[in-house]
């Protein structure tokens, strides 16, 4: 499989914005980047800027192509990035012809679950839109995009079937301040990347409430477990979940000051309603829609997951988190 000269990043957020960054980075790639928002794609344009996200990163208009025309963008490149919030993946999808993937490599670096059939993003392109497994990968951090910006030194993880799509992969997204690996792990990096943003609420709610960095070490401990004994339960695969894209991805979830799902839960822990929080960040933390479709897919699953469930019950059972989190206590000891 040779190097593209042009790929496609679907989403107008910090991450799809930190990812056209990267991919600029390689000067023999060409990005046809698709947003929904015609005053940011005429601002770009413009200002060589992203308005509303990261807006510190100057592009190169020869090597990007702001747009708006989504059916033109996927049809005019072969592999195709997904980076926009999961629970608005289907609607803007949605309207685009059956065979619009045929033929197609899809990369989501999408950490949510498609709410409306209840998958992974992988799971959601192969069931609905016949995208064979090979032709799909995962991009999974620890990365924030905050520290793309500032080009802090990062790692990366590519996850595919088909090892020479994530050795393509990690080829293009590598360079002075991104590090890269491959995993044939597909869907438990998915489910990974989707739970830590669970438990970075938990650490936040914990935080919000008064509790230290001894507690919060032991919630995360015991959330990586909880996450190991789902993906076992879910799909059984070996895997090493001290590696970057589970433990390593936890980790910077649940601790950095640029994740939103931290700071989601630590508002809520200090008083906010949910939806006054939400208001307050003006931004999607995944975590949010992923609790709850989580939670309904455990339903089924039956594992042991009380991290999980604290989460949901405070979001959307409106239970206290006070009393919530003094109850999760004895199942971390």
């Amino acid at each position: 499989m040779d190097t593209p000269k042009s790929i496609a990043v679907i989403g107008g957020g910090s991450w799809a914005t930190a990812l056209v960054k990267i991919l600029t980075e390689n000067s023999t790639i060409l990005v046809d980047w698709w947003m929904r928002n015609e005053d940011a794609i005429e601002h770009i344009k413009t200002h060589k800027h992203n308005p509303n996200y990261i807006s510190s990163v100057q592009f190169d208009l020869n090597k990007v192509t702001p747009t708006s025309d989504l059916e033109h963008t996927i049809a005019n490149n072969d592999i195709i990035v997904l980076a926009t919030p999961a629970a608005f993946l289907a609607t803007q999808l949605d309207g685009l012809p059956k065979d619009s993937f045929k033929g197609k490599y899809i990369a989501s670096s999408i950490k949510g679950i498609i709410p409306e059939t209840f998958q992974v993003v992988g799971h959601y392109m192969v069931d609905n839109w016949g995208l064979p497994e090979e032709n799909l990968a995962v991009i999974t951090g620890p990365c924030h995009a905050e520290e793309v910006a500032l080009e802090k030194l990062s790692y990366l993880t590519v996850a595919s079937l088909n090892q020479t799509l994530a050795e393509l992969l990690a080829k293009m997204i590598e360079g002075r301040f991104i590090k890269t690996k491959v995993t044939d792990d597909v869907f438990g990096v998915e489910y990974a990347a989707v739970l830590k943003n669970v438990y970075a609420i938990a650490c936040g709610i914990s935080h919000g409430l008064g509790y230290g960095d001894n507690f919060q070490a032991v919630l995360v401990s015991k959330a990586s477990s909880e996450m190991e004994r789902f993906l076992d339960d879910c799909h059984e695969q070996h895997r090493d979940v001290k590696e970057n894209a589970y433990l390593g991805d936890l980790l910077v979830t649940a601790y950095s000051q640029f994740s939103r799902n931290r700071t989601f839960g630590n508002m809520l822990g200090k008083g906010y309603t949910v939806k006054s929080a939400q208001m307050e960040m003006n931004m999607i933390a995944e975590g949010y829609y992923s609790t709850k479709t989580m939670h309904e897919i455990n339903q089924k699953i039956g594992t042991e997951m009380p991290i999980l469930n604290a989460v949901n019950d405070i979001i959307y059972e409106r239970k206290s988190p006070r009393q919530t989190i003094k109850n999760l206590e004895s199942h971390l000891v």
